[in-house]
């Protein structure tokens, strides 16, 4: 059966042919000969033996600032039609996979695995009911276009879907094709960049787009697929809750000043109304499917109780019902349950309260259905419907509340300062012990709602937690549950929080907390003190109480951002994983179930890559079943923008957490032998050496901001929080994502492997052998996935561009730049020889794609060279230096 009529390299070559003609016709059919022309030189100078760019640069060096910026923009505008193409080519993998029989990773593939395991099915349910996953949504600026381009370009790729999956008659195909020509052409004329910076709404709509018009009817279809499995092999098992969604859009407070208590207030509001309107859509269209007429059949005692508690709770809607849908009771329950969700936080009476109460209502009607034949339409129209009220709730995306320790403790200190208590005076078991007893007392040390006496950041402070109580009352605690805290480094600034939360009565201990707790361990220091911790957290006789009224689970966040940029990439790495063995030993040795948290970036330097991998990769004494993770920036568009990709991403997702927990809970996985852990020690002691000497170094800053585009980075209106956290410029005041994006720009992505040849070197320079490194990357998924992840970032370092970019620091370049390429090329020669191979990309479709996009990219980190090097600017080359930034992610697909 053929299911495509298209293949990638048509698309593209379509594509580009039909912007070359838009290009020709907006511009001049000059300006197409000159990008022509660049183009050719780029393709020759990758093809062709030559040594030198110089022909390609008195190209670029001679063009004027107007076609300087239409070079920029067909480049770039080619990448975002490109990224179309290929993620074409992915979903005919996908639908190509499911025809040809049972794709790797997929449910019907993690089903079969537990049975030919000999999975019982007692430990089949066990294993589903330890598991939830759940991806957090962050608003981190890492994604480089308008949400205007984005809108255009899902457009073009509804068309090329259309173009490659039906049969069209010629004159179908006309009309296709003049619209696509009609697309690119608005495109064309569409600004590619934000006049200006995005504000917390623009980021909160954002990620609501994704959950509204993707997430939303996909989650249905992946629990479909697992049913499907189950009902196989497992016909007595159900699938339960596997999959929650939450968001840090609207409510991550840490270094962003315009996320207020309005906005988040703003942002609750916007989800319950746009998420109970999507039921109540569901629930109209099921209205046209269950048309059955009572004087055939009972609908059942269920189903009959809750439509009579429905009709004494809204009688007047009940008789309109009745005389509208006559002995159709299905209709008449669908319209009173309608009428209850129009109704949900609204001042009249009857409206739902919770979104369990909806589900109860969805269960009879489909237990209902069962009970007379008709499983096929419970199973197709209600069931997918019960999945999503389950799963998104009245909230669509639970919030986190996030913000900087040093917040918090200066706020508690304000407070104890009005009540004689000189907080900043005190030591850490001082304060541990002042805040115990103050959360133990009936009486309140502030009232969180007057505020009479602070200002500033205690102020600030106070009434988001004040506010916290209204929004949980308002929207159900669920909406809004849980508060994590930036570079946690002591117990005390566990308990400040817990502290705020008790004196709004947001905490009410022992018997209630409407808020987990979580630290981030980011920093080494944090990390390595990781028992002191959360041990004294958990012997602490109200935090213990606090766990308590959580179910005794501790939620711990991870931070790969920062602990990267502090350590480098083995190092960092290593710690993470070391340290999270140790997290689980400590929960256990309390009896506490942990749910660790891993603040991953979209970069492989910042714990990127693919999560189903880095899932399997985790120590088997961590997977508890209970995991999350952030998504951000491009990697959620490259994720989650088309339905068929988003599936098999949820998935993947479930089927290496299924695997995982399985592996855990039976034993099977018994984790990396003790002196597997030895080669790992002295490499990552080595490489934190060697990266730390680079950044430490002499100049290495002034190189830094020479040498990439650092500066345009920070002027880029990417998102709505500032680049760097006091405006500062060190390495360790600028955040994480501008630090990856600047050298991703410039071609040297040294966070992604930098130190990882120098590691290895050293653990083979110490009697170390190669042979034990190449046992370790065949038998210790940890070890695989991180040279792996390295090798992609050296397939996307290039060194012959970033000595371009160095050549713009002329004073420092033999200094640093000479180092960083040493480095590249060991990395380089001990990843290959360790993993066999004899390219870097450890997947042959990774390496097609970097040689199709390499020569076009090229010309735009030319042109953004030449920018870089040039004085006193006009408009139009600020605009164009700004949008290479644009094109270079767009064909790096990858900003920070």
């Amino acid at each position: 059966m053929t299911l495509h009529t298209r293949a990638v390299e048509q698309d593209v070559r379509e594509l580009s042919t039909l912007l070359g003609d838009v290009l020709a016709d907006q511009t001049s059919p000059a300006a197409l000969g000159t990008v022509e022309r660049i183009r050719n030189g780029a393709l020759d100078y990758r093809r062709t033996d030559q040594t030198s760019r110089e022909t390609l640069w008195t190209e670029i060096r001679g063009l004027d600032a107007e076609t300087r910026d239409t070079v920029s923009r067909a480049f770039t505008t080619y990448f975002e039609l490109t990224n179309l193409a290929e993620e074409r080519a992915r979903v005919r993998a996908l639908r190509e996979g499911h025809e040809s029989g049972t794709p790797e990773h997929s449910l019907a593939a993690t089903v079969e695995h537990l049975a030919d395991a000999g999975a019982d099915a007692e430990t089949v349910e066990r294993v589903l009911s330890d598991v939830l996953i759940e991806p957090t949504f962050t608003a981190h600026p890492t994604e480089a276009r308008r949400k205007t381009v984005k809108a255009k370009l899902r457009s073009v790729a509804r068309t090329i879907e259309a173009l490659d999956e039906r049969r069209l008659t010629a004159r179908e195909r006309e009309r296709y094709d003049r619209g696509l020509e009609a697309e690119l052409t608005s495109l064309w004329q569409t600004p590619q960049i934000r006049d200006r910076r995005p504000e917390v709404t623009d980021e909160v709509l954002n990620v609501q787009w994704y959950l509204e018009n993707v997430l939303f009817d996909v989650v249905g279809e992946v629990y479909r697929a697992l049913e499907r499995a189950l009902a196989e092999h497992y016909p007595d098992v159900d699938a339960p809750k596997l999959f929650e969604f939450r968001s840090w859009a609207g409510s991550d407070r840490d270094g962003n000043p315009y996320v207020t208590t309005a906005v988040t207030a703003e942002t609750l509001e916007r989800q319950r109304s746009v998420v109970c309107g999507m039921y109540r859509d569901g629930l109209k269209r099921l209205s046209g499917v269950l048309s059955q007429d009572s004087r055939d059949f009972a609908v059942g005692t269920l189903l009959a109780e809750r439509l009579a508690a429905h009709r004494d709770r809204l009688p007047g809607v009940a008789s309109e019902a009745a005389a509208r849908y006559p002995n159709e009771p299905y209709r008449q329950m669908l319209k009173l349950m309608r009428e209850r969700l129009d109704r949900v936080g609204d001042v009249r009476p009857g409206g739902y309260e919770t979104a369990d109460e909806l589900v109860a209502d969805l269960g009879a009607i489909a237990a209902s259905l069962r009970e007379h034949d008709a499983e096929v339409v419970a199973e197709v129209s209600v069931d997918p419907l019960v999945r999503r009220a389950d799963t998104f709730g009245f909230a669509l995306a639970s919030l986190d509340l996030r913000d900087h320790r040093e917040n918090h403790t200066e706020t508690v200190a304000a407070v104890f300062d009005a009540s004689g208590v000189d907080y900043g005076a005190l030591d850490e078991t001082e304060r541990v012990d002042l805040l115990t007893d103050a959360i133990r007392q009936n009486e309140p040390v502030v009232d969180v709602g007057v505020r009479d006496g602070f200002d500033g950041t205690p102020a600030r402070v106070l009434r988001r937690f004040d506010a916290l109580a209204d929004w949980q009352r308002e929207y159900g605690a669920d909406a809004i549950d849980t508060y994590c805290i930036s570079m946690t480094e002591e117990p005390s600034h566990v308990l400040e929080v817990l502290f705020l939360a008790d004196q709004a009565g947001v905490v009410d201990l022992p018997g209630h907390s409407g808020l987990d707790v979580v630290p981030l361990l980011e920093t080494e220091a944090a990390l390595s003190g990781a028992r002191r911790i959360m041990g004294t957290l958990f012997e602490n006789e109200v935090y213990a109480d606090a766990l308590a009224a959580r179910g005794d689970v501790q939620e711990i966040m991870l931070g790969y951002s920062d602990s990267n940029k502090e350590n480098g990439f083995l190092a960092a790495n290593w710690s993470l994983h070391r340290n999270q063995k140790r997290l689980a030993t400590i929960t256990a040795d309390h009896d506490v179930d942990l749910r660790l948290f891993h603040g991953r970036g979209g970069s492989i330097s910042r714990g990127g890559g693919a999560t189903n991998e880095a899932l399997l990769a985790l120590p088997p004494e961590t997977v508890t079943g209970q995991v999350k993770f952030t998504e951000q920036g491009e990697a959620i568009a490259e994720k989650y923008a088309n339905p068929l990709i988003a599936e098999r991403n949820l998935e993947q997702m479930l089927d290496a957490q299924i695997r995982a927990r399985y592996r855990a809970l039976t034993g099977a996985d018994e984790g990396a032998p003790a002196a597997w852990h030895d080669p790992m020690e002295t490499a990552a002691a080595a490489a934190r050496e060697a990266y730390r000497d680079l950044l430490d170094a002499d100049g290495f800053v002034s190189y830094f901001e020479q040498a990439t585009p650092i500066r345009v980075i920070e002027e880029l209106n990417l998102g709505s929080r500032p680049a760097s956290r006091s405006g500062e410029r060190t390495v360790e005041d600028l955040r994480a994502i501008p630090w990856v994006f600047s050298w991703t720009q410039a071609r040297c992505i040294l966070p992604g492997w930098y130190g990882l040849g120098a590691g290895l070197q050293a653990y083979l320079d110490d009697d170390g052998d190669l042979d034990d490194l190449r046992r370790l990357y065949e038998q210790w998924p940890f070890f695989q996935t991180t040279l792996d992840n390295a090798a992609l970032a050296l397939a996307r370092t290039d060194l012959g561009i970033a000595s371009e970019y160095a050549g713009l620091a002329p004073d420092l370049r033999d200094e640093f730049f000479d180092r960083i390429a040493a480095e590249y090329d060991r990395s380089v020669d001990l990843v290959l020889s360790i993993s066999g191979r004899d390219r870097l990309p450890p997947r042959a479709w990774v390496a097609e794609n970097l040689e199709r996009r390499n020569p076009y990219v090229d010309p735009l980190n030319l042109l953004q060279v030449d920018l870089l090097g040039r004085d006193d600017l006009s408009e139009t080359e600020r605009r164009t230096l700004r949008l290479t930034v644009k094109g270079i992610a767009a064909g790096m697909k990858s900003t920070g």
